[in-house]
């Protein structure tokens, strides 16, 4: 099966409509930044040290939407490093590698362009990469765990319309997370595990939900181990080394997660230095001093008493924040007033429910074992005929099922649940094999041989898709968009809606996911 997908001329389709994507989101979020009036939001704002020239203003005006709400953080970060307390919420892999883009790639711009403007444009161009290559690493993924590449493409395609496009595109981490967490499935599917956690491992550098991807690799382990010992059992004979076997699988599972929990353990431990046990104090422009002392922000190491989480048995400088400044917690946003954030966040809690629901149906057995007990059949989509299941019912789907699961149930009782669409949408390939699935088992048009872009392409759980892969199927139900079933209306409408929705509201101060 992955020869197939390899050799499959789509993936050129694939990166022609990523990039056209990105740049469509590019061109528009320009223009909705012109024509609509910036809302006057509390948002952190700091001031600019540098003078804008004429460059600096032609690129505002071009790339100023990218660099609302927490992307001025990002930007700040880049340009000043960790100035303020609230600043340690935001990891710092995606700032580094704006500064380092500034410094090298952009730098003969510098005699054009302020330090600022040049991190803004190394964040539209990185992020487009990043986006781009995470579309790729998530068909590869896709192919692996679908075993469909028919499902596969549809999945990469609906990626590059996700609905929170508008964050694939904005200073924001959400690309560069989302490649590493799609590479690092991948890796894993392939049997790679510790090239898997080693990015893994700088995904939690990116973003604090990373840590929950170690739930991979334990159960990739323990898959490994369950599988072992019932091969063993099979043949009747008595298992040898179980002991050593399980030492080893413990030694494993413990070093690749803590690989993964380091960049997280380091970061706070940074925090910890600068706050509670400060060398020195840093220099900080006045202009920032001022900007603290008007909106009460506290500064690195200069104030001279210790902030309260530095008394904490464990000092975790993120926890204090989330809790703090931005109110996080259990049914802390449960609220009258959040009702429209919930209305905001309901497509995606409704589909993602719906996907975990169609999954436990179709594998009740497999679910309730956990999938380490292996089953001749299933009854499920032909698996008793001894062909694997192929697409989303897949048994391969259940760890991704769950953790898109915890990450809905986490996500919508203890975070600002708006946050959810795009948390889901750059963390979890389970919406999007979601979607493929019912769009290819469900859209008369991809069934009806005279409109279907499969034309050519045998029916069978792994098709030879020939030449007519590298047509569009996204773009064929859009320009058949009439004749469409109302489930595939349904699902491209809200991922258009969102899309052009995300650029109107985000790039001009409005709240959005």
């Amino acid at each position: 099966m992955r020869l197939v997908c390899r050799k499959d001329p789509s993936r050129r389709e694939l990166f022609r409509f990523a990039v056209l994507c990105r740049g469509i989101t590019l061109l528009l979020q320009a223009l909705f930044n012109l024509l609509v009036p910036d809302h006057a939001a509390d948002a952190f704002s700091p001031p600019r040290l540098s003078e804008a020239g004429f460059c600096d203003a032609i690129l505002e005006r071009l790339l100023g939407g990218l660099s609302r709400w927490d992307a001025e953080h990002f930007l700040f970060i880049a340009e000043h490093g960790y100035v303020y307390e609230h600043n340690w919420a935001f990891f710092p892999l995606f700032p580094l590698s704006l500064r380092a883009a500034a410094d090298t790639v952009l730098w003969p711009l510098q005699g054009l362009l302020c330090l600022r403007s040049r991190l803004l444009l190394s964040a539209a161009l990185l992020n487009t990469l990043f986006s781009v290559l995470a579309t790729g690493a998530l068909y590869e993924l896709s192919c692996a765990v679908l075993r469909c590449g028919r499902r596969a493409f549809l999945a990469a395609l609906l990626f590059c319309l996700t609905p929170a496009n508008v964050f694939m595109a904005a200073a924001y981490s959400e690309s560069m997370f989302a490649l590493l967490v799609f590479g690092a499935l991948w890796q894993l599917e392939k049997g790679r595990c510790w090239t898997s956690s080693l990015l893994f491992s700088t995904a939690t550098g990116v973003r604090s939900n990373g840590l929950i991807n170690s739930g991979f690799l334990i159960y990739s382990q323990t898959k490994h181990f369950a599988s072992q010992l019932q091969a063993e059992a099979g043949t009747g004979a008595k298992p040898r080394h179980t002991a050593w076997q399980t030492l080893g699988l413990a030694a494993s599972l413990l070093v690749m997660s803590s690989s993964v929990f380091l960049p997280f353990a380091l970061f706070q431990f940074w925090a910890y230095l600068r706050f509670c046990s400060p060398s020195g104090s840093p220099v900080v422009p006045g202009p920032l001093l001022q900007l603290a002392v008007r909106k009460g922000y506290r500064v690195t190491a200069l104030e001279g008493v210790e902030p309260p989480w530095c008394s904490w048995n464990f000092p975790v400088v993120y926890t204090y924040i989330q809790d703090v400044y931005w109110n996080v917690g259990f049914l802390r946003y449960f609220t009258l007033k959040q009702i429209p954030n919930f209305l905001l966040a309901a497509p995606v809690i409704m589909l993602s429910s719906w996907a975990a629901g169609w999954y436990i149906r179709a594998n009740a057995w497999h679910c309730l074992t956990l999938g380490l007990v292996r089953r001749k059949t299933t009854g499920a989509k032909g698996e008793a005929s001894g062909k694997p299941v192929a697409g989303f019912c897949s048994p391969d789907v259940f760890v991704y099922v769950v953790h898109a699961t915890a990450l809905l149930v986490f996500g919508t009782f203890c975070m600002h649940v708006q946050v959810l669409t795009r948390l889901l949408s750059s963390s979890s390939p389970a919406l999007y094999w979601f979607f493929a699935e019912l769009l290819h088992d469900h859209e008369p048009l991809l069934q009806n041989r005279g409109l279907s872009m499969w034309d050519g392409a045998p029916h069978s759980a792994e098709p030879s898709l020939g030449n007519c892969r590298s047509r569009n199927p996204v773009l064929l139900l859009l320009g058949h968009w009439q004749e469409t079933g109302t489930l595939t209306k349904c699902i491209l409408g809200y991922v258009l809606s969102y899309w052009l929705l995300g650029l109107v509201l985000h790039c001009n101060f409005f709240p959005w996911t």
